[in-house]
């Protein structure tokens, strides 16, 4: 069951300089930030409300963000949906048809289990599913 969107993921050139103006857009200094190994990537997180705002920066010129941002450019990356059960939303999104990057969860930041969903099967959007990890 979905719960709620928990982030809108943000992907940046510079985690340092895109915390500068983000911190004085939100009013907030020294974000949580980690680096989240599985995705090749630094995060900062900016809480807004029950949800937040997360700023990703690839550490990897193969990483899925650098690609992205290459693509793209700097912008909205992905909308994360916090679930019950992750592998449970996993088989009754395929069962309607829905396609996945990977079919297994993996380690995301803060602590959560996370798995994508293609963009080829949600209009374009980039939908990503996350479980707190207990």
């Amino acid at each position: 069951m979905i719960k709620k969107i928990n982030h809108i993921g943000v992907a940046v050139k510079s985690l340092g300089l895109s915390s500068d103006l983000f911190s004085k857009l939100f009013e907030q200094t020294n974000p949580q930030t980690e680096e989240v190994l599985e995705q090749k990537a630094t995060i900062a997180f900016y809480p807004v409300g029950e949800s937040s705002i997360e700023l990703i920066e690839s550490t990897s010129s193969d990483s899925s963000i650098s690609k992205f941002i290459e693509k793209r450019g700097e912008g909205i990356h992905h909308i994360c949906l916090e679930v019950d059960d992750i592998k449970a939303e996993i088989v009754r999104l395929k069962n309607h048809q829905f396609q996945f990057v990977d079919d297994v969860p993996t380690k995301g930041g803060d602590g959560y289990w996370v798995a994508f969903l293609h963009p080829k099967s949600t209009n374009g959007v980039l939908i990503e599913l996350c479980e707190k990890m207990k």
